[in-house]
């Protein structure tokens, strides 16, 4: 898989840039604010969204909001984000996958949504693996965590085949999560 420096995808500034971080289907660069209808799409899918915040989609207005977040994240915690994930065959955006801080923790949280006709085709374990080792090899991290809700077993067995083993409960997001964790080969 491959990496490029994160500053020359920044100096890009389009959405035609190269992707920052390429697996065998998946081109990932950062979010610009030309994005915010491919995020629009992605979480006004009631299935999408079934298991993230109050289980509903996200307003438009919002959605906006956090779009900008995202952007100026990049400058405020370097190396982490979240990423404009695209299918490499087709060009398709597909959804986005994160690497951030999980509050009130210290801890950094992988994390990934993807389109209804994206799942069910390996996209967010390929995606999820990369990032996990891009997390040990490039971020030098000790550990990365993943939280679902309790009846999300498609991304629970996601992070088990990304490498994070199941480690019970822990309060995340002002709720009772399962957690689990990878830590970094010694």
């Amino acid at each position: 898989m491959s990496r490029r420096p994160l500053a020359s995808v920044r100096a890009g500034g389009s959405a035609n840039a190269a992707p920052w971080l390429v697996t065998l289907r998946i081109a990932l660069r950062e979010f610009e604010r030309d994005d915010a209808d491919a995020l629009a799409d992605l979480d006004s899918d009631p299935r999408v969204v079934r298991y993230v915040g109050n289980g509903k989609p996200t307003p438009r207005p919002e959605i906006e909001i956090r779009l900008a977040r995202i952007i100026r994240n990049y400058a405020t915690y370097p190396g982490l984000g979240s990423w404009h994930a695209t299918r490499r065959d087709t060009g398709a955006f597909i959804g986005w996958f994160t690497l951030r801080y999980c509050p009130p923790t210290c801890d950094v949280e992988i994390g990934y949504r993807l389109l209804h006709n994206a799942w069910g085709r390996g996209f967010a374990t390929e995606g999820a693996t990369e990032l996990v080792r891009y997390a040990f090899d490039d971020l030098e991290l000790d550990r990365v965590i993943g939280v679902t809700h309790r009846d999300n077993r498609a991304s629970q067995h996601v992070l088990q085949k990304a490498g994070l083993a199941d480690r019970g409960w822990g309060r995340y997001y002002g709720k009772r999560l399962r957690l689990f964790v990878a830590e970094r080969p010694r």
